[in-house]
């Protein structure tokens, strides 16, 4: 679902399995605090800032997307 809505939105992203890639959710552990639930996204904006969400939240999505063109890691 956070995929096609990506997609759908024309936004860059880039897909880690942390199932199957153990770097991968050593680093989803590490931005999450803890948390090990997906989708986890991390946006990082242009300034470099980092914005994470838990979930599939349509409502911060929009509100992101619509303030800059941000490279999205789920």
């Amino acid at each position: 679902m956070l995929k096609d809505y990506l997609i759908v939105k024309n936004v860059v992203f880039v897909e880690k399995l942390v199932d199957q890639d153990e770097s991968a959710r050593n680093e989803m552990v590490a931005e999450s605090g803890g948390f090990l639930g997906v989708p986890f996204s991390v946006v990082t904006k242009d300034d470099g800032t980092k914005e994470t969400i838990i979930g599939f939240d349509k409502g911060k999505l929009e509100q992101i997307i619509s303030s800059f063109n941000p490279s999205i890691t789920s």
